[in-house]
């Protein structure tokens, strides 16, 4: 049984929703960011980076640098660029990205659902990662950024959605990059219960995106209820901002890998190791993209290749081993290539989300690097299946979509 809750966004007016909002910060590049704080002082990046144009900064990742956010925060507050809303609401948003339209809830989930296994997780956490976020959202008393969860698609959900599409629509604009965003509130009591009761049905949800932000928040939530003595349960704190989008919507793309080295083999010698795990064919094309699961691309030295696993070199019947991120790490990165830490090894780096294989070509011809190896993107099912045997997965397997952008609803923490 699933819970989630309504709450009192904080939000900007409509007619500075398109200031406001933003990508997530890690998005930007350094000379991106530096001109989107020097040209817009309205955007939510101005609150995240707070001494911008300051001779003297705070050091980055701690409490005096999260109260300097959130005084920032406060100012947005003051200056009525966030607003709160009076209501405890549902926030549907909707998004029109590149030929995808994703339609989603943004509420509150519960923090008890992530302990018992109801809310499922398919990527390791750290630690520190946790603890630092943990004290930002305590320092800040502020959730930016949703969890994006994946739910089954229900009618009846589906039916209280598109009710509320017919309406005008809170937030209704176009952002640089071409996606259209839409936004609409849910206050209407009986379509809040019925949502809530919808999602009680479910034995599980999914988290499709942030797993750190989803740790953090667990962690928080039972720091502040063994410091509060009068604690009830239905504090704001029991709950963290998520974005619910219906299994059927979710746009999962693949992380490709490209490596700038053969571990002091020639190209020959490469490519008899590989013949020990995979049929090794050559392409006459200037692109490839894998045509069925367990076939990899290659491009090296001018040639693109396809990589067929061979039967007995992986494990079919396990959920993680059998995917190509572990048959690419387990067979050739590791074994090859000596790339045992992929989140340290500094040979190694990972484009996916829109960059297409003619990046991955490039990337190799400029001498920059010098294999490139293009993947399947992993399904919902295989996701799920990761999850429900509370395995995980390589790191960068996933990039998943929607995108949604900062500072269109504020979730705050302490009632």
């Amino acid at each position: 049984m699933a819970r989630i809750i309504p709450f009192r966004a904080f939000r900007p007016p409509r007619n500075m929703v398109h200031l406001v909002a933003s990508r997530s910060f890690v998005s930007y590049s350094r000379s991106g960011l530096s001109h989107k704080l020097s040209t817009n002082p309205y955007s939510f990046i101005n609150i995240i980076n707070p001494e911008f144009g300051d001779r003297k900064k705070t050091k980055s990742n701690t409490i005096n640098r999260f109260k300097k956010v959130r005084d920032k925060y406060q100012q947005f507050i003051q200056e009525g660029t966030f607003i709160q809303d009076e209501e405890d609401s549902f926030y549907v948003y909707r998004q029109k990205f590149k030929g995808k339209i994703f339609t989603g809830i943004i509420a509150g989930a519960s923090i008890d659902d992530y302990e018992n296994g109801t809310i499922k997780k398919h990527e390791h956490t750290i630690l520190k990662r946790e603890v630092v976020f943990k004290n930002y959202l305590e320092t800040t008393d502020m959730n930016a950024e949703p969890v994006l969860m994946t739910y089954p698609d229900d009618d009846r959900i589906k039916a209280v959605l598109e009710k509320c599409l017919q309406e005008v629509a809170e937030y209704d604009y176009m952002s640089a990059n071409g996606a259209c965003h839409q936004f609409w509130k849910i206050s209407n009591t009986e379509d809040i219960q019925l949502i809530q009761k919808r999602f009680e049905s479910f034995d599980a949800l999914y988290i499709a995106d942030g797993h750190h932000r989803c740790a953090s928040s667990n962690l928080l939530g039972h720091e502040l209820r063994r410091k509060n003595p009068d604690h009830k349960g239905t504090e704001k704190y029991n709950y963290l901002m998520s974005f619910f989008v219906p299994e059927s919507e979710l746009n999962i793309l693949e992380f490709n890998r490209v490596v700038e080295d053969l571990n002091g083999l020639s190209d020959e010698e490469f490519l008899t190791k590989l013949n020990d795990f995979f049929d090794v064919t050559e392409l006459s094309v200037t692109a490839f993209k894998p045509k069925s699961y367990n076939q990899i691309g290659m491009y090296l030295s001018g040639i693109w290749y396809a990589l067929d696993a061979k039967i007995g070199t992986f494990d079919q019947n396990h959920p993680v081993e059998k995917l190509d991120v572990s048959i690419l790490s387990k067979n050739i990165l590791e074994p090859i290539l000596g790339i045992g830490d992929l989140r340290k090894d500094k040979r190694v780096q990972f484009y996916g989300a829109r960059n297409d294989t003619e990046m991955l070509t490039k990337l190799v011809d400029s001498g920059k690097m010098k294999v490139a190896f293009a993947l399947h993107p992993v399904t919902i099912d295989q996701l799920k299946n990761v999850a429900d045997m509370h395995s995980y997965m390589p790191p960068k397997s996933t990039y998943i979509e929607p995108k949604i952008r900062s500072g269109l609803a504020l979730y705050k923490i302490s009632d």
